[in-house]
């Protein structure tokens, strides 16, 4: 629920169809598990030709992947960055599946080490959870909620921060295409050293 974009029923909906994260033992097991994984059509010595997405496996995890991707290519910070860098080589659809993919593997990280987003908002986080508590019953407030909403200067340090790490990531994918180690060039590909 860290994650920008994953909502309490996203959240259900991928730990229901991942189950024990541990039965894959990397990310790409996990994104090909879900049907994110591009198909690859290859014939004898020719170079690989990666194609659409697979679209193996349970296609409501890819639903709502898809649809937390769009709220988070809005959302400040690198996940945005990278959504922009994306979209301004291949297109906005292409780019949003590529940012559902990114969440997934994120998604296996989080899991398999027991950790929180980095760049997760406290105060989004916080009102996520209210609102999970709401729908499972939880008693309503009159009023003003105390704890739950942030202050102006709590939004305004979060939103700051989320725009640090998006510069930051610009910055490192900048640097690496200047350096030429496989991230921004021109066409898309990767530059591979050998």
């Amino acid at each position: 629920m860290t994650l920008p974009g994953v909502s309490g029923t996203t959240a259900a909906t991928l730990v229901a169809v991942i189950g024990d994260v541990q039965r894959f033992p990397g990310p790409g097991r996990l994104v090909a598990y879900l049907g994110l994984d591009p198909r690859v059509s290859q014939s004898g010595e020719d170079a690989a030709r990666h194609g659409r997405i697979s679209k193996q496996g349970a296609s409501v995890a890819r639903h709502v992947l898809v649809e937390a991707a769009w709220v988070a290519s809005r959302t400040a910070g690198p996940l945005r960055a990278f959504a922009q860098r994306v979209a301004a080589r291949r297109g906005w659809n292409v780019a949003i599946v590529a940012v559902a993919r990114k969440l997934a593997v994120i998604a296996w990280h989080l899991l398999s080490r027991k950790e929180e987003y980095a760049y997760g908002s406290p105060s989004r986080v916080r009102l996520k959870l209210r609102r999970l508590e709401l729908r499972a019953g939880s008693e309503r407030f009159q009023g003003r909620a105390i704890g739950l909403a942030a202050s102006e200067a709590e939004r305004r340090l979060e939103r700051e921060r989320a725009e640090q790490a998006e510069t930051a990531y610009r910055r490192l994918v900048a640097d690496r295409a200047a350096a030429g180690n496989g991230a921004g060039d021109a066409n898309g590909a990767r530059i591979s050293r050998r």
